[in-house]
């Protein structure tokens, strides 16, 4: 018995008749379906991988950071989700600012040591004032200008060298009534913006460990809402109820997870202004020599690493990778937090992020566990409450680098030891991460597993996946991403026990940001540990643009440079839209430990300040590189031997 029913007539006999066209229904639907005997015909039926990486900032700073609101930031917790969301807001130097593109999530992390005690010190409250510290800053802000600035400065200088007043910084630390009140806005602001499905609004903080000053920041982010975030405060390096030891920031995250049954994870700031002490390989900054807890602890709760920010770019170093021709990038090698100590080579093996995951095989064969297993993620690090990224839209680390046409020639810092000129602020950096569903649960659950990648400020998208059996035809498929589950393990995955005769084959496949420029390359970076104990890297081009032929010496040449100085402008005339590879390693021998991953390169183009220099009229900085090129860096893909 066959139908033709218009729609009203449908549902009218399903109202009149529901027994007996419903059976007759069902027959068929049950006769139909026993037609279908193979795979789905749609690619996209049945799915259960990630389909799209999702943008996001882990690390920003709002007004309630002691140095982001006393250099005069005035943007709130508010502010910050409102701008990450795609919504236009008035900066702290009145003028107007909105991303190109909303972000999909955003994670406030704010300082938790002294969190809010910036406010009170601008609006000259008696808990402030009665101190001599605090009077003289309070003074020094409502006087404005140079004294504020100086002010500032003083402020964060105390800070980083342990010398504020006990007595007064105890009223914003745990235990204390306005730093508990602090910390509910922060949840609350979360929870408000927090859009399940839409845009995710994580609770965090940064937990700012400093020794002498050398950097050992680690930002702290919650699985969780409100109900089990309110059962902590934030963690601070304020003694005794602080440390500035990770190891028990890590205790402090075991004992939120066993009270609350939450989740928690933590991440390293980058290491370029730690001297050396992020990435030990024989002791902590303490002399604490490195053992079998210490190494456990930090693969289990520092999942990830923030690989470039604003304030410098931390894969690698061209001391540490001589042979690498795009290792010079975004580099800030000066000194420390406040330039206080001069930089010497022997720290910059401890800084950057390719010899740390070279060491972390080394301590894995030491130890048992690889301590530096990490997820490689980009963050802006920025203290405007603005995630701005982008080269055209760029608003500085600090308020006072907010665009204006005087804001190159201010220097960032400055001592006897160096100086960082405001023009090598690195327009940085976004994280991409492939979560099946724009939640909390299901990104935090993507970082755990350290399916993320970090760019410099484009929105590239990069897979990358690594097996035994992957074929030419695999790439070619306009669906890589289901033969790259099925065959292998994505970025953060493991390789085992090569089969015999086999070396590992990699999937990479990059695709350009739709409004963004053209690639140049796709890289290949491996790391291994030889029988002897000692570590090596290389990097392998294996996909690139134009049809291009190595040299002799199997260098790639450069792909060209559109960029027009003058107009601020590039073209897409080189370079192409994807590339993508199978390729094999040539190298590979079953018996060392290796890693490997992804560094996609752009074509050329201008950096921020060209965009200034453009729009104010004014001249370039003495020695300023007037292009570049962005990339993406993938989480690797460790190999083990059996």
């Amino acid at each position: 018995m066959k139908y033709k029913l218009s729609s009203l007539a449908f549902i009218g006999i399903l109202a009149l008749a529901p027994t007996t066209f419903a059976q007759e229904f069902q027959g068929n639907k049950e006769q139909l379906s026993g037609l279908y005997t193979g795979k789905a015909y749609s690619p996209y039926a049945k799915r259960n991988f990630p389909e799209r990486p999702l943008w996001g900032d882990s690390h920003l700073h709002t007004a309630l950071s002691m140095d982001a609101g006393g250099f005069g930031n005035r943007l709130g917790l508010k502010d910050a989700y409102r701008f990450a969301r795609g919504d236009e807001v008035t900066v702290s130097s009145g003028q107007p600012a909105r991303l190109a593109r909303p972000l999909d999530w955003l994670a406030v992390t704010d300082h938790s040591d002294g969190m809010g005690m910036i406010g009170d010190i601008l609006a000259a409250a008696p808990i402030i004032t009665k101190y001599e510290q605090g009077a003289r800053w309070s003074k020094g802000f409502r006087a404005g200008g140079q004294e504020a600035v100086d002010s500032a400065l003083d402020l964060i200088g105390t800070f980083s060298q342990g010398k504020i007043d006990p007595e007064m910084f105890a009223n914003y630390s745990p235990g204390a009534r306005r730093y508990a009140t602090v910390w509910d806005d922060v949840i609350n602001a979360a929870e408000e913006f927090n859009d399940p499905g839409r845009f995710t609004a994580f609770i965090g903080f940064e937990w700012t460990s400093l020794v002498k000053g050398a950097n050992m920041h680690r930002n702290v982010i919650f699985r969780d809402g409100a109900s089990r975030a309110r059962q902590v405060v934030p963690y601070t390096t304020q003694e005794p109820i602080g440390s500035t030891d990770p190891l028990d920031l890590y205790k402090y995250l075991e004992e939120y997870e066993a009270n609350t049954k939450g989740a928690a994870m933590t991440f390293a700031h980058n290491g370029n202004l730690s001297n050396g002490i992020m990435f030990p390989v024989d002791a902590q900054y303490s002399g604490r020599k490195l053992d079998k807890s210490y190494v456990e602890q930090r693969a289990k709760w520092e999942r990830m690493y923030e690989v470039t920010q604003i304030k410098g770019d931390g894969e690698t170093h061209p001391f540490l990778s001589p042979d690498d021709e795009f290792a010079d990038y975004g580099t800030w090698d000066k000194g420390n937090l406040d330039l206080s100590q001069a930089k010497t080579d022997d720290m910059l093996a401890g800084e950057y992020a390719r010899e740390a995951l070279k060491n972390g095989l080394l301590l894995e064969k030491k130890l048992g566990t690889n301590p530096y297993k990490f997820g490689m993620i980009g963050s802006t690090d920025s203290h405007t409450s603005l995630a701005t990224a982008e080269e055209d839209n760029f608003f500085g680390k600090h308020t006072g680098y907010e665009p204006s046409p005087e804001r190159l020639t201010h220097p960032f810092m400055k001592n006897e030891n160096g100086e960082l000129f405001a023009w090598q602020m690195v327009a940085s950096g976004y994280t991409a991460v492939w979560a099946k569903e724009n939640t909390r649960a299901s990104l935090f659950d993507a970082m755990d597993r350290k399916e993320v990648y970090g760019t410099t400020g484009p929105r590239m998208i990069v897979r990358f996946f690594g097996g035994w059996d992957y074929t030419d035809a695999d790439i070619n498929s306009r669906q890589p991403a289901v033969v790259g589950y099925e065959k292998g393990v994505p970025m953060g995955g493991d390789l085992t026990a090569a089969p015999k005769g086999k070396a590992p084959k990699f999937m990479a496949i990059a695709v350009r940001d739709p409004i963004g420029a053209n690639l140049d390359r796709v890289q290949i970076v491996k790391g291994w540990l030889d029988t002897k104990g000692k570590t090596h890297e290389k990097v392998y081009d294996v996909a690139w643009s134009d049809g291009r032929k190595p040299a002799a010496d199997g260098k790639l040449p450069p792909v060209g440079n559109t960029v027009d100085v003058k107009a601020a402008n590039w073209t897409n005339t080189i370079g192409a839209a994807e590339l993508a590879a199978v390729w094999s390693d040539p190298e590979f021998d079953p018996a060392q430990k290796a890693f490997y991953y992804v560094r996609v390169l752009e074509i050329p183009t201008p950096p921020w300040y060209v965009y200034d220099a453009f729009r104010f009229g004014t001249k370039l900085p003495k020695d300023a590189p007037t292009s570049q090129q962005e990339r993406a860096y993938t989480t690797p893909i460790w190999y083990t031997p059996g």
